[in-house]
């Protein structure tokens, strides 16, 4: 049972789709917060997702910081999207804080950092001096090595395994079951393909998969590769 306490910061949830539902398990697995509600640009006012009503809109966030309720997390899964939003937010509300949320069941090094914004979630395993940026996913069980760099807006999928002294830049995604071996560099806003295995580094832009890892084409900033949930 979610266990809430007067004293806990009561936050919302920016998203109501898949990726939303997996983050409002894991804040109540951690009981560190209070969820308020939900805000979502097309879904609904008044639905209900795991419970938690949608407030409405992402405009409404200025009010709700009146309401002394000045914290959230962005719960999209698309990175450019999400860091759109979470641009958009600090343009409306100013002071709105964004939380770093993780699922308890994480091993995180102790030397290593996270940034604001960030979700890791079950499973997730965070080696020495890691270097997580601002508004990250770490999906399920997946695995971050050594003195490694996930750049802000970036994420690794569920069973992602990244080696050592790997440097991920701006806002790029490594898809499902994807492998990484050590010392490998990732340019921004590209995209490795579901159960791809990178032996080379891989430039801004570009679209990567297979087994050893092909660049297939150039993409756009931006450019979607996961489906709605």
């Amino acid at each position: 049972m979610y266990r809430i306490s007067e004293r806990m910061d009561k936050i919302i949830i920016i998203g109501a789709s898949g990726h939303a539902k997996v983050i409002i398990e894991s804040i109540e697995i951690g009981a560190e917060y209070q969820i308020y509600g939900l805000v979502d640009s097309f879904k609904p006012k008044g639905q209900k997702i795991l419970g938690y009503e949608i407030l409405g809109t992402e405009d409404l966030i200025k009010d709700l910081v009146k309401k002394d309720v000045r914290k959230g997390v962005v719960a999209i899964g698309d990175n450019w999207t999400r860091c759109l939003m979470q641009a958009k937010i600090k343009e409306i509300a100013p002071d709105f804080e964004f939380i770093t949320v993780i699922h308890p069941s994480a091993i995180i090094s102790p030397s290593a950092k996270i940034g604001k914004g960030t979700v890791v979630l079950a499973s997730v395993k965070i080696n020495t001096l890691a270097e997580i940026g601002e508004g990250c996913i770490l999906n399920t069980n997946s695995s971050f090595g050594h003195d490694g760099t996930l750049s802000d807006f970036s994420s690794i999928a569920p069973g992602v395994t990244v080696g050592g002294n790997v440097k991920i830049n701006f806002c790029s995604a490594i898809s499902l079951g994807a492998n990484i071996i050590q010392g490998i560099t990732i340019g921004k806003h590209s995209i490795i393909g579901a159960g791809s295995l990178i032996l080379n580094d891989v430039d801004d832009f570009k679209l990567v998969y297979g087994v050893p890892g092909k660049e297939i084409r150039t993409i756009k900033k931006g450019e979607k590769y996961i489906s709605k949930s």
